[in-house]
């Protein structure tokens, strides 16, 4: 098998970002696993990849912060090589009306959501134009392509991610760099865990598919905006028809 890029994943501890993470190592890729505070779900990670046979290596920080994220490409770079593929999958949730929120509120989920997609991108973009190739892969969600009552800064930051991706898909295009976004629909992850059974019930059966999403489906979705080489400035839903 030829050398596969790096691939960086942000938010790897867990949900989403650990199944892309093992489906990126499955198809041979050394992959990044970035975590904040996770530390133990990210090291089972690591783990079941190694396992069965694949290369990863843990990385820690706060992408919030540009020094963090300075660091942690330096510290990626100098222990699996140039991030070729980096997956913006790193996110907190806040609900409530918006009436209730303070102002650190908005600002730590507007922080955590969508200025560590720009820092990440940026910092990623320096080596993947001077390569003149390079793959990012941001995970919005459906609720930044339709805003969700009582998540307005979540849906606020997802939405802003999807106009990241279109701006940065027509600025990188001429330099090989291809840039794509996921929106994710009701996925079985642990930010959905505090949905009451009925409330999952009613959002089952109100997609046209009868089920809740698995992490793995939204892996697939990575793995097909990585490799398919003709593809930018897209949003895939990953929502099981929920928004059409």
């Amino acid at each position: 098998m030829p050398d596969r890029d790096t691939v960086l994943v942000t938010g790897a501890s867990g949900g989403i970002g650990r199944a892309i993470a093992l489906a990126f190592a499955g198809k041979g890729y050394p992959v990044a696993l970035h975590y904040n505070t996770r530390r133990e779900e990210a090291l089972a990670v690591r783990e079941e990849i190694r396992r069965a046979g694949g290369r990863a290596e843990l990385f820690q920080g706060d992408l919030s912060q540009e020094e963090e994220v300075s660091r942690l490409f330096g510290e990626v770079e100098g222990r699996l090589g140039p991030v070729g593929i980096l997956v913006n999958n790193a996110g907190i949730s806040w609900q409530g009306l918006l009436t209730d929120m303070t102002l650190e509120e908005w600002r730590r989920v507007l922080d955590v959501n969508l200025t560590s997609v720009f820092l990440c991108c940026r910092r990623a973009l320096l080596p993947m134009i001077r390569a003149k190739s390079g793959c990012i892969i941001n995970i919005s969600s459906m609720w930044g392509q339709q805003g969700a009552s009582c998540e307005a800064a979540y849906s606020a930051s997802k939405a802003g991610i999807i106009g990241l991706t279109q701006a940065l898909a027509q600025e990188e295009g001429p330099s090989g760099i291809r840039v794509n976004c996921i929106a994710p629909g009701v996925i079985n992850t642990s930010m959905n865990a505090r949905l009451s059974p009925e409330v999952l019930d009613t959002l089952r059966e109100e997609t046209p598919l009868l089920r809740i999403g698995a992490p793995e489906d939204v892996a697939h979705a990575a793995i097909f905006l990585a490799e398919n080489e003709f593809v930018t400035g897209q949003t895939i839903g990953v929502n099981g028809g929920f928004l059409i």
